[in-house]
């Protein structure tokens, strides 16, 4: 039995530190209970599952939510479950976004492929309906509610990472448009994708780094757009590197107003931080590791898995605090930036628990289910402090947050 140093802080630890008076209001992380008229959902959302998940794999369902299955998506927009947060006016639902996060939590927990429509379905709907004009309102939002209109987020580029006021890809304003040049790398699915919503610069202000930037949508099927996989350590290709060589856009392309780019964008990651997804990535390994441990776990094992347990429970009401201040109408910015970085920090560990509690080696191919789920993870883990910003930048904004910088 191998056993290692563990923890290096639990959540549970830096909520207290966050909660404290002379820190940080307990406000930002205050408990919020589901309304039940969004948990009544969960049991139909389950019954969905188990019917059309009954013969999906446990090393499918490792993916999560980077699961691609354009099917699966059309069959959840069929149930209404896509755009759940959309007015009806617009082919949603709007049942508002405690009702998307029990959704999201089911799919994730059972490791639907949700790939195709996430992005679309977590930010680019909500961008264009807080921010869109009624003509991109009327244009877009109905086909992402359907699960037939993917998006991707053109935010990082080389040279800048998650520094987006560093970000260099240009567009020029033309007498019918704009003029689009530049690169984004990590794309996630952009090769999948038939838009992206671009954060470019528009101008040069001296008012400061961060003015001055817009954002695009972009037809990924334009001239000119030249998309290249990236492919990881387990042969996937979600990242994706995207070149813009004089790409023309239409006037309606901005959304929002022109060199608000980064107020605009600031919301947006409070989405992309805070949800389920940020925690329950590796949550295929926490149930094929309890099946394989089996009903009769040693004092290690229970005690490591109660431990997992304790901090999923934790940051799960640090997620669904954040989602009542996103319903609200408030940009938790700081607090989504928490549970992203305390998130991520469990999900990249769970490998390392697993892998020490049971002495099944890792196996790409064939094995037990625990030892597929495994190997995947152990591989895709380390990208997880990648996507939706690095650990680096997110620590930058908590300590900011906390007046430590």
């Amino acid at each position: 039995m191998r056993r290692g140093n563990h923890h290096k802080v639990s959540a549970a630890t830096a909520f207290r530190l966050f909660s404290s008076t002379d820190i940080m209001p307990i406000e930002q992380f205050k408990y919020s209970k589901l309304p039940p008229e969004a948990n009544a959902l969960r049991e139909d959302v389950r019954r969905f599952l188990a019917d059309t998940l009954s013969d999906y794999p446990a090393r499918l369902r490792a993916h999560s939510w980077m699961g691609f299955d354009p099917a699966f998506s059309a069959r959840l927009g069929q149930q209404g479950w896509i755009g759940m947060a959309v007015p009806t006016q617009y082919g949603g639902s709007n049942a508002g976004p405690f009702a998307r996060y029990v959704v999201v939590e089911e799919l994730l927990a059972a490791g639907a492929p949700v790939s195709a429509h996430w992005i679309a379905d977590r930010q680019s709907a909500l961008q264009i309906l807080k921010f869109g004009t009624e003509a991109q309102k009327q244009h877009y939002l109905p086909a992402i509610c359907r699960g037939e209109s993917f998006f991707c987020i053109g935010m990082s580029e080389p040279g800048s990472g998650s520094d987006l006021a560093s970000i260099k890809t240009r567009a020029v304003r033309t007498d019918t448009g704009w003029i689009l040049n530049g690169q984004k790398l990590w794309t996630t699915n952009a090769r999948h994708s038939h838009y992206m919503i671009a954060l470019v610069r528009t101008s040069d202000s001296a008012a400061g780094r961060h003015e001055g930037m817009s954002q695009l949508i972009v037809d990924l099927r334009l001239p000119g757009i030249t998309i290249r996989p990236i492919r990881d350590l387990v042969g996937s290709e979600h990242f994706n590197e995207v070149f813009f060589d004089d790409v023309t856009l239409s006037a309606d392309a901005l959304v929002g107003t022109e060199g608000k780019g980064w107020d605009q964008v600031t919301a947006e990651l409070a989405f992309e931080r805070s949800g389920p997804e940020r925690f329950l990535s590796s949550i295929e390994l926490v149930h094929a590791l309890i099946a394989a441990i089996g009903p009769e776990p040693d004092a290690l094992q229970a005690r490591e898995i109660g431990r997992i347990t304790a901090r999923l429970l934790t940051l799960r009401n640090m997620s669904l605090a954040v989602t009542a201040q996103l319903a609200a109408g408030d940009n938790p910015a700081w607090a989504a930036s928490c549970v992203k970085d305390l998130g991520t920090t469990l999900e990249q560990e769970i490998p390392e628990f697993a892998h020490a509690l049971l002495e099944t080696a890792p196996s790409g191919a064939g094995g037990s289910a625990y030892a597929q789920v495994l190997a995947y993870l152990m591989q895709s883990a380390p990208s997880f402090s990648l996507r939706g910003g690095t650990r680096e930048i997110l620590r930058g904004i908590i300590a900011r947050g906390l007046g430590l910088r």
